[in-house]
């Protein structure tokens, strides 16, 4: 069975990071030929393009698919995908984010696809923005659901979220949690070396996080409590890791404070650099007011480091209050200070909440298990149908 994957765009971010390992990796399983169809990938937010590198038998570029609305290039990117879809005529399409999914989904309709599949990895609409974007936003995800056979969700919290917003039926969502390459961040190790070159000390209590630097994730509020916390713990450093618009104002924000010897600024770095910095980290915070299920929370966990999270969307389904970290409400300064505080102190809580962190990632969060879990959601979904898991006689590829 031919299967095509679609998304906006390939940034440096956990959506990318979660489509591109399902595609790798459904690609070894018996009796599929999985492919990808993506926009370009322009912007600060980094390429993931580059794992494609001599396989465009695997990736294909629609180039009017793009993130921004746009009527003319919104129209044209759903015709050029329902001429692919007709031509190469796949048993099931699966899309992801926001743009793909929608004109995805329709263009897969129309051209007569037998199974639709859609991965929300984060919420298109919610408190985070104003009420005309979520009127839209929740109109054409409305659109597409009837058109969408199954649902994927990185946590249960987008299913609770979809259903009350009257997208789809409960019998409709699955949860698949978001896997990734466990090994690098299990072996991660808090390197002197690395800790010196970022002009860290070896007894500095490193605060680190994992998010672009943009509206909605929360750094803002880290801002506000740092002068507090490093007044009481002199010795705490903050490593942002990530880069983004805001990086500016930030970099001018620590000097203003009289702080920048206390914030690193990692800047965007390769996905397979990330597990190092992880490792000289002692705990991650994660401030986000909009997110599926943010993948530093396990990435942290996988590395034995525990975690200090706002009670947004999944993050509560990782961050398992007084196990693996500490649940916050979203704007609590006073109890981001205190839990960050009582962290830096408390060397036997942070190896308690890790130990637990790290058992509860090894048993929810492999690539294998993902990978395993959509392919078993396709072989349901084509038994209910009737269809075969077999390949189809080749009738060519390629977005032409």
């Amino acid at each position: 069975m031919r299967v095509t994957h679609v998304i906006t765009r390939l940034i440096v971010g956990g959506a990318q990071e979660n489509t591109i390992a399902s595609v790798l990796g459904l690609r070894q399983k018996p009796g599929v030929e999985v492919g990808l169809i993506s926009g370009p990938t322009t912007g600060s937010e980094g390429s993931m393009e580059s794992k494609f590198v001599g396989a465009s038998e695997i990736l294909s570029i629609v180039p009017e698919l793009v993130r921004p609305v746009h009527p003319l290039k919104d129209f044209l990117a759903l015709r050029k995908l329902e001429k692919i879809f007709r031509r190469q005529k796949p048993g099931i399409v699966h899309t992801h984010s926001g743009k793909a999914g929608v004109i995805g989904r329709l263009a897969a309709r129309r051209a007569g696809v037998p199974i639709i599949i859609h991965t929300i990895h984060g919420p298109s609409f919610g408190a985070f923005q104003n009420g005309l974007s979520n009127f839209i936003f929740t109109a054409a995800e409305r659109r597409a659901a009837r058109v969408t056979d199954h649902f994927i969700v990185v946590a249960d919290a987008m299913t609770t979220q979809y259903l009350a917003a009257g997208i789809g039926r409960p019998r409709q969502y699955t949860k698949v949690f978001s896997g990734f390459a466990l090994e690098p961040f299990l072996a991660a190790n808090n390197d002197p070396a690395l800790r010196a070159k970022l002009g860290l000390q070896p007894d500095d209590f490193v605060v680190g996080t994992i998010a672009r630097l943009v509206k909605l994730k929360g750094h803002d509020d880290l801002f506000t409590v740092a002068p507090e916390l490093v007044r009481r713990c002199p010795q705490i450093k903050f490593l942002l890791v990530g880069d983004g618009e805001y990086r500016t104002r930030f970099e001018k924000l620590a000097r203003s404070l009289k702080l920048e010897r206390h914030f690193i600024f990692a800047g965007l770095v390769p996905p397979g650099e990330v597990p190092a910095l992880v490792g000289i980290m002692d705990a991650l915070v994660h401030l986000s007011l909009r997110e599926g299920l943010p993948r530093a929370l396990p990435q942290a966990l996988a590395a034995a480091k525990p975690v200090v999270a706002y009670d947004c969307d999944g993050a509560r389904e990782v961050c398992l209050e007084n196990e693996t970290g500490f649940l916050l409400r979203p704007g609590d300064l006073e109890g981001l200070k205190n839990r960050l505080l009582q962290l830096a102190n408390d060397a036997a809580l942070r190896e308690k909440f890790g130990r637990h962190g790290q058992d509860f990632v090894r048993q929810n969060f492999s690539v294998e298990g993902m990978v395993d879990g959509i392919y078993n959601l396709y072989q349901k979904l084509a038994a209910e149908r009737g269809l075969s898991f077999s390949l189809p006689r080749q009738t060519g590829r390629g977005p032409a």
